[in-house]
């Protein structure tokens, strides 16, 4: 310190606070100017093994062409099938797209980066990806819940079902979905995209997920963490309630139904929507819940796994297998097909 400086602590001690706070301004000034800013982040991938790379490769490629087989053919028997053209049909369809477009954000980059044993993604195609991920994400999860609603109207008011799940009601349903799915992503990205990367660190991901990306800035994250929360609170909560609250009401409905047939048919239609539920709920809170200590990160990438690839695997084939209605609009469809054949 100088001497002159010394001297103007002596005849003003209120000064130094001052002092101290402007010494740690440009001590914090010249720490940013030695920080390169980074535009091009790098995606740590599965595995750094290179002989994992190209069976890893063909594993996840055959369950995307299996996902997007499954889904779309959902999807056909949905616009087919003149049976099929109910509300609850209409959801399950919207889900199904959920499914398609929610693998095909981030099987396809991490497919990429297996085959060519890159990492590299732009800063702008990172928050790019991030904002969809989460659009879909949230959307299927709403979805998720639309679909306890329409099952509550279903079972335990069969004869006004028609009247309060018209088509128009069901399109707003899906609507409003997208576009509170579309701001909460819009907040995130916009608050994310005005952090500053300068670490040279890999997301310890496969794709751009926001607590890597939280983890490699060198801006203040403070904003961002409260974000996750607030609208996390207000978004879980809200979804929470819709998603379980009808099937306190729906059990004990199902509980009275005297016919065994009715009543197994409802369970069906329900359990397979549960199954659902519960699979995607519990990779979601083991994805971003649970602890990631001492550099533990493979937990973090099988978890990740579950939540972005095998959940939009696994739902279609939960629904085909257990809805008796979609088996049947199957069968029709391959006795139609075998018939021109023969023709």
């Amino acid at each position: 310190m100088s001497k002159d400086m010394c001297q103007l602590r002596l005849v003003n001690p209120g000064i130094t606070t001052n002092l101290d706070e402007i010494h740690e301004w440009r001590q914090y000034q010249s720490e940013m100017e030695n920080q390169t800013i980074v535009y091009v982040l790098v995606l740590a991938g599965l595995s750094d093994l290179p002989s994992l790379q190209l069976p890893l490769f063909l594993v996840f490629l055959l369950i995307y062409l299996m996902t997007l087989t499954g889904n779309l053919l959902i999807l056909l028997l949905i616009f087919t099938d003149s049976h099929l053209h109910t509300p609850m049909y209409f959801f399950l369809g919207t889900l199904a797209c959920m499914d398609l477009c929610s693998s095909s954000v981030t099987v396809p980059r991490m497919l990429f980066d297996l085959l060519t044993d890159t990492g590299f993604i732009s800063l702008p195609a990172c928050i790019t990806q991030f904002y969809f991920f989460i659009f879909f994400a949230l959307s299927e999860v709403s979805v998720l819940a639309v679909m306890s609603y329409d099952r509550y109207i279903a079972i335990c008011r069969p004869l006004h079902y028609m009247q309060i799940m018209s088509w128009k009601v069901c399109v707003d349903l899906v609507l409003i979905v997208f576009v509170s799915s579309a701001a909460y992503s819009s907040v995130h990205t916009l608050f994310l995209a005005k952090l500053t990367f300068c670490r040279p660190d890999a997301l310890q991901s496969f794709f751009c997920d926001l607590p890597q990306l939280l983890e490699v800035s060198c801006s203040d994250t403070f904003i961002n963490v409260l974000l996750i929360f607030l609208l996390g609170i207000m978004f879980g909560l809200g979804i929470l309630t819709v998603t379980f609250y009808p099937y306190i009401a729906i059990l004990t409905t199902i509980l009275k139904i005297s016919s065994k047939h009715t009543r197994a048919k409802a369970f069906s239609t329900c359990s397979s929507h549960l199954t659902v539920v519960f699979i995607f709920y519990t990779t979601i809170f083991f994805n971003y819940f649970h602890s990631s200590a001492n550099g533990h990160f493979t937990e973090d990438k099988v978890s990740s796994v579950f939540c972005t690839i095998l959940v939009p695997f696994l739902n279609p084939l939960i629904y085909s297998l257990r809805n008796q209605e979609l088996k049947i609009s199957l069968r029709k469809t391959l006795q139609r097909l075998e018939i021109k054949k023969l023709q």
